[in-house]
């Protein structure tokens, strides 16, 4: 099994730096060819996507070159969101991608079944302004990212099979890939039962307002601000009676707050229903470190031997999240030290759901580890 990744920035957005963004990740990976590479370009890009990724392609010699753009990207060595770069991963040996749907007979080049075939398998994805609901529905497992941005000319923001498309859809044959998700949220009180609520308004919760509810479990600097840092807080929707933790239990389903109301009512993302439990979460920066750590070790349990990462991190994490640092990436190189990965800063994150399918989340974190495929695929469930 051969991987490999690589960071190339420059001043200008220009298909070269990708081709040796390229070259450096195959010699990182120790192979001669590459069966796949994953290509990850800042939104700079735009104007020159296609000529790009069939520059990528012609110089790995493989048709199967997918990826999106991104507000930034990331490997193992560093980050870059202000300027165009290039992060790219290449999957040698044992490893491929393939954008064929799973139904399809995967046969390797020594002419050996892939063992993940009759699984399917998780399916990388990457989407731009819509999350397709199929997506949602669909029982196949999925992890990746999406972006929307200002994209100039270009109206695609991924590719797939070295061609520009709406949204990418893939596997990466011969891996067992294990995702988790860090939602960086710490939980404020313990769950209560919704009194009042009409399709995204919620009135009344533990027999207080709304958002007497949510400020009274505030910390004191939070509650005395003349306004709300709704960013930073949500409603975490349960039917359990936990407290306490964090907020990527199985079973939490977390709610973005979009507006606090004059007659004391919040207005949630999603509907939320009279007698369901609610409590209230908030992301602080050390919290979210704590919450990335305590997920690496879970998977860290499951994954005694990862060839490598894929990660999409929000643009709302990472360096501007905490002061110019990403260390939600340190985290990742302090648990699993010479790991190779990738990643990419985006406007959306794609994990499966604890119901089934898959959602698309914010200001989460979601990591695939990717080991040598000898068992069933454990794709994580998420809330």
């Amino acid at each position: 099994m051969s991987v490999g990744s690589a960071l190339v920035s420059g001043n200008e957005a220009l298909p070269g730096l990708a081709e040796e963004a390229f070259q450096l990740a195959l010699g990182n990976s120790g192979a001669s060819h590459a069966r796949g590479v994953l290509l990850l370009l800042t939104q700079e890009f735009s104007r020159c996507t296609q000529q790009t990724v069939t520059a990528v392609a012609r110089t790995a010699q493989c048709t199967e070159v997918a990826g999106g753009l991104a507000a930034g990207v990331f490997t193992d060595d560093g980050w870059v969101i202000d300027r165009p770069a290039a992060a790219v991963m290449v999957f040698a040996g044992g490893l491929w991608l393939d954008h064929r749907p799973a139904g399809e007979s995967i046969v390797d080049l020594a002419g050996d079944r892939d063992p993940g075939d009759a699984l399917g398998g998780a399916l990388l994805s990457y989407a731009g302004s819509r999350f397709p609901a199929e997506w949602g529905e669909s029982a196949t497992p999925r992890f990746g990212g999406s972006f929307v941005g200002d994209l100039g000319r270009s109206e695609s923001v991924a590719w797939q099979h070295s061609r520009l498309a709406a949204q990418c859809s893939l596997r990466l044959g011969g891996a067992q890939i294990d995702v988790g998700v860090s939602s960086g949220w710490r939980l404020l009180g313990s769950p209560t039962p919704v009194d009042s609520s009409r399709g995204h308004e919620l009135f009344s919760v533990g027999g207080r307002s709304a958002l007497d509810s949510l400020t009274r479990v505030l910390p004191a600097e939070q509650r005395q601000q003349t306004r709300l840092p709704l960013a930073s807080l949500c409603a975490v929707a349960t039917d359990s009676g936990a407290a306490g933790g964090t907020a990527t239990d199985r079973g939490w389903h977390t709610v973005a707050i979009l507006s606090a109301n004059a007659d004391k009512s919040l207005t949630l993302a999603e509907r939320i229903t009279p007698g369901q439990n609610l409590a209230w979460a908030i992301r602080q920066p050390q919290a979210a470190v704590d919450d990335m750590r305590q997920l690496l070790g879970r998977l860290a349990g499951v994954v005694a031997r990862p060839l490598a990462a894929v990660v999409f991190s929000c643009i709302g994490r990472g360096p501007c999240f905490h002061d110019g640092r990403d260390r939600e990436l340190e985290c990742l190189r302090e648990r699993f030290p010479g790991l190779p990965l990738v990643g990419s800063y985006g406007t959306g994150q794609i994990a499966p759901a604890a119901a089934g399918g898959s959602r698309l989340l914010q200001n989460a974190v979601v990591t695939a580890l990717i080991s040598e495929a000898t068992r069933r695929a454990d794709v994580q469930p998420q809330p």
